[in-house]
């Protein structure tokens, strides 16, 4: 009796021990979600999340309809501050033989010579020159826009998706701002062709990530 009486005392005096060497219980988990709120963001360095990336151009087949072609490979750097929007910085690279085509064999061609010429021309840049903010949602970016050793001067209109600290295959990343920007380019000024006469629409979606 004595010996059970003892044991027991000895575990109640070994339990606040234990529980003070226990590591501190798990945060529970909360799935991100971004807001309209941009000053939910944080000021500094952001890059380009290639799996949150959409690039889009849409060329008129011949007036009759909008053909659609997706850009599979892009790269940027953000420098940002919400309450300096006019001072941010983008520099954005696109890879212009990762064009895709529902037309079977069309991405070949126009990765050639006589279009793209993807081999001479890898990247089609664009560089920022203003950031202007119309409300809390929208602003524009105007920069130079280069390919085929050509440029000339583009804006685009963007908007806020979504903004807010964030996560990219772990359940704690840093901040992230999501945009969508549209904006269009003249063929012309850059060699494109015969075939290719109407404004190409470029409409980017993507996400830009800046670790804490």
């Amino acid at each position: 009796m004595r010996t059970a009486l003892f044991f027991c005392a000895a575990l109640a005096a070994a339990v606040p021990a234990l529980a003070a060497d226990a590591p501190p219980p798990a945060k529970p988990f909360v799935l991100p979600h971004g807001t309209k709120d941009i000053q939910k963001t944080v000021a500094g360095d952001y890059t380009l999340d290639p799996n949150h990336v959409g690039v889009i151009a849409k060329v008129s087949h011949m007036g009759f309809s909008l053909s659609i072609f997706r850009f599979e490979k892009a790269a940027a750097t953000l420098t940002w501050d919400p309450k300096a929007v006019g001072k941010s910085r983008l520099s954005a690279t696109v890879q212009t033989g990762s064009i895709t085509s529902n037309v079977p064999g069309f991405a070949a061609e126009l990765v050639g010579e006589k279009y793209l010429n993807a081999t001479a021309f890898p990247e089609a840049t664009f560089v920022s020159t203003a950031f202007h903010q119309k409300d809390a949602t929208h602003g524009t970016v105007t920069g130079t826009f280069a390919l085929k050793g050509k440029s000339a001067t583009v804006t685009f209109k963007v908007t806020l998706i979504g903004a807010g600290p964030g996560f990219a295959g772990a359940p704690v990343m840093g901040h992230v701002i999501g945009i969508q920007a549209e904006g269009a380019i003249n063929p012309q000024d850059f060699d494109m062709g015969p075939f290719f006469k109407e404004p190409i629409h470029l409409v980017i979606d993507g996400e830009f990530d800046h670790k804490d």
